[in-house]
């Protein structure tokens, strides 16, 4: 007699409250286009993710495909925000390194999808997604004065024109040094580029400071909680001797 070969247990269902089910069908959603450009996930595949039915995802997402990026958008710039969140204790650089660790850790995880995120040229590319990724470098780079001193609290100094200039900048940098880093294979090593990044701001901020005086001081400030054998004690006994060469 032929056996009939037993069928495969089947997964058991748990019904879902509103908030965990769309949390679920976000985090299936995010899977996808971590790697994959937004053009190319269908709300089958999400479905199939997820191990619901594709009607499921419409009634939580009516709007179909596009209302599902833009909400897994959000929730993925959400997770970036907090890359940027680091308790201001401790040398400045120091927090800045684990803050960018956080976040190349970001970027090599969601590779695909970070790529296409901020290259744009999707389908799927509104003025709502832009306004979500325009928040979150904004989110960041008051992250990052919060470090240097600066911040819109009430106890707070507000940053200038030129430092905050400054740190936008740097915060467009190292988003592009991402972009470079992933066309490039992820080399160099994340550590390093992440060392790298960080002479490159304290090397903004020094160039800044000697034409802003806001800058020069926030300089002076950070110098006192930094340690001769961190990234600006290492940069200085790099950069002191090529100084002494350029002397007439």
């Amino acid at each position: 007699m032929t056996s009939v070969p037993a069928a495969p247990p089947s997964r058991a269902y748990r019904r879902l409250g509103v908030e965990e089910r769309r949390a679920q069908l976000l985090g299936a959603a995010l899977t996808l286009f971590a790697h994959r450009a937004p053009d190319d996930v269908s709300i089958d595949e999400v479905a199939v993710a997820a191990g619901v039915s594709r009607p499921l995802v419409y009634r939580y997402f009516p709007g179909g495909r596009q209302q599902l990026y833009e909400a897994a958008l959000g929730s993925a710039a959400e997770q970036l925000t907090l890359c940027f969140a680091e308790p201001t204790t401790g040398p400045p650089t120091e927090r800045v390194g684990r803050v960018l660790d956080r976040y190349l850790g970001f970027v090599d995880e969601h590779d695909a999808g970070f790529s296409a995120l901020l290259r744009g040229g999707s389908a799927a590319e509104t003025s709502r997604t832009s306004t979500i990724v325009d928040g979150v470098r904004r989110d960041a780079a008051e992250q990052i004065l919060l470090h240097l001193g600066r911040g819109p609290g009430p106890d707070q100094v507000p940053a200038g024109p030129r430092l905050r200039m400054m740190v936008r900048t740097w915060i467009a940098a190292v988003e592009a040094a991402s972009l470079i880093w992933l066309d490039e294979g992820k080399q160099p090593p994340a550590p390093d580029l992440r060392g790298w990044l960080v002479d490159h701001l304290i090397a903004l901020l020094a160039a800044t400071a000697t034409s802003d005086e806001e800058t020069a001081s926030v300089v002076a400030e950070l110098v006192g909680q930094e340690t001769t054998e961190g990234p600006v004690g290492r940069l200085a006994a790099l950069v002191t001797p090529m100084a002494e060469l350029l002397k007439p």
